[in-house]
């Protein structure tokens, strides 16, 4: 288990009947974990040990089952998936498992009107002041907060898949089109990424969305505002290009192309920006 925190999920994974649980983590909070599986009794069955996964050593060539919360906003922005990936090609046994080992990746569109115009275009007048500069600095940065479900105006769109036992590092660069088609007479004002995660390995196939339309989770959505809003009803399908890369000074943070094309009253409508996650 890398980055294994408070090592909740460890002592989860002993409880359910590990024969043994080795945690990982870089950090401080790794002593406390350490104490926390003392003061629990588990001391014989779980080993919380201070380092890098790529830098550490385990007591065993290889584990049966790697556990880890790597998803981060959007689901790749500050993610632990790499150290995942190392783990699973230097200890994962041939038919071992990951929890959890499926996540994809949807786009969806909104009506938010009030808070682009609150916090966005705000900055083309300040008082009678010109701070426009500003407003292309908020734009260019992706707000994370949670989408409320009855300002959704379109489908909801697949648009990139990971499988653990086969994705690569490099894979986690992606380019893809996809198309969003809409389910109402509104205005659109952004577009909305969020995630699904699966284990689909359990007896009984389990996992969770970070949607709109489901249940809050600490990811909550990421909201992509377009500069122009477009004018959309139940037969507009708007076309999209989303291209998505590590940035080469910091891997943990995204730099994100997106595109869309539109056709409105017979004239084709393109905007293109991009977006950096920091």
């Amino acid at each position: 288990m890398g980055g294994c925190g408070t090592g909740i999920l460890s002592l989860f994974a002993a409880k359910a009947g590990a024969k043994h649980v080795y945690g990982i983590d870089m950090a401080d909070i790794a002593f406390k974990a350490q104490q926390i599986v003392k003061d629990n009794g588990f001391e014989g069955r779980v080993t919380i040990i201070k380092g890098k996964v790529e830098e550490v050593d385990l007591p065993v060539e290889k584990v049966d089952i790697i556990i880890s919360e790597w998803m981060g906003y959007f689901l790749l922005y500050e993610s632990m998936l790499d150290s995942v990936l190392f783990a699973r090609d230097k200890w994962l046994a041939k038919d071992g498992l990951l929890f959890p080992d499926k996540a994809t990746m949807y786009m969806c569109g909104i009506e938010d009107a009030d808070y682009k115009s609150q916090k966005i275009e705000f900055w083309n007048n300040v008082y009678g002041f010109n701070m426009s500069c500003i407003r292309e600095d908020v734009m260019k940065e992706p707000l994370v907060d949670i989408c409320n479900p009855q300002q959704v105006i379109s489908e909801t769109t697949p648009f990139f898949t990971i499988d653990l036992y086969t994705v690569t590092k490099e894979g986690l660069d992606f380019e893809t089109a996809f198309k969003v088609n809409f389910t109402q007479q509104n205005y659109l004002h952004a577009l909305v990424a969020f995630f699904d995660v699966e284990f689909t390995k359990c007896h009984t196939r389990t996992g969770f969305s970070t949607g709109p339309h489901s249940k809050y989770t600490h990811w909550k959505q990421t909201v992509f505002y377009l500069d122009e809003e477009l004018a959309v009803e139940p037969s507009t399908t708007i076309t999209c290009n989303i291209k998505v890369n590590r940035n080469a000074k910091n891997a943990r943070d995204i730099d994100i192309k997106l595109g869309s094309e539109y056709v409105s009253y017979g004239n084709m409508v393109k905007q293109d920006r991009q977006y950096f996650m920091r």
